[in-house]
């Protein structure tokens, strides 16, 4: 296909340069216009036409080759900006939990001198603790159980593996 002779592109001309236009395009102000681009795409098209099938195709290697180390670049990019989020993240909850520490401190210790109201500071400091320590003893208890082998086993699905094999087993018989 001779694509020289298209309507609007003189023989010889380079790409952009449209009859007229002394290669400034169509706005007269040497700034990019739609026709620069349509004539650019047209010299593209044309930049491929004399090459042979072997060549496109290395060509085609080279650019899925540029492609694929573009996109492994930009993950990288993206993995240390996420890792980064993630450390500021880490920061944050940390500083957080200890505000949150000194804040129920206080807290527990406003409670102690309000029960020093009925009581004395010394029962009213057990009684705190007591609580305190209980309530802890608790958590903890609770924390230990889901952290056991038993809770950490994946149950449906090692139910839904022996079904599968129950099943696989009568098919063959």
């Amino acid at each position: 296909m001779n694509r020289q002779h298209e309507p609007g592109i003189e023989p010889g001309a380079g790409p952009g340069v449209r009859p007229g236009d002394n290669g400034r395009g169509t706005s007269g102000d040497g700034g990019s216009t739609t026709g620069d681009y349509e004539a650019g795409r047209q010299y593209e098209d044309r930049r491929y036409e004399g090459e042979s099938v072997p060549g496109l195709f290395r060509k085609l290697a080279n650019d899925v080759s540029t492609l694929f180390r573009q996109e492994i670049a930009l993950a990288k990019a993206e993995m240390t900006s996420t890792v980064s989020d993630v450390r500021t993240g880490i920061a944050s909850v940390a500083m957080g939990g200890a505000v949150l520490y000194a804040g129920i401190l206080f807290l527990l210790g406003g409670v102690m001198l309000l029960l020093t109201e009925w009581m004395s500071l010394m029962w009213a400091a057990f009684l705190v603790g007591a609580v305190v320590a209980v309530i802890g003893l608790i958590m903890l208890a609770s924390g230990r159980k889901k952290m056991s082998a038993e809770s950490l086993a994946p149950d449906r699905t090692m139910d839904s593996l022996r079904k599968d094999a129950d099943l696989a087993r009568r098919k063959a018989q």
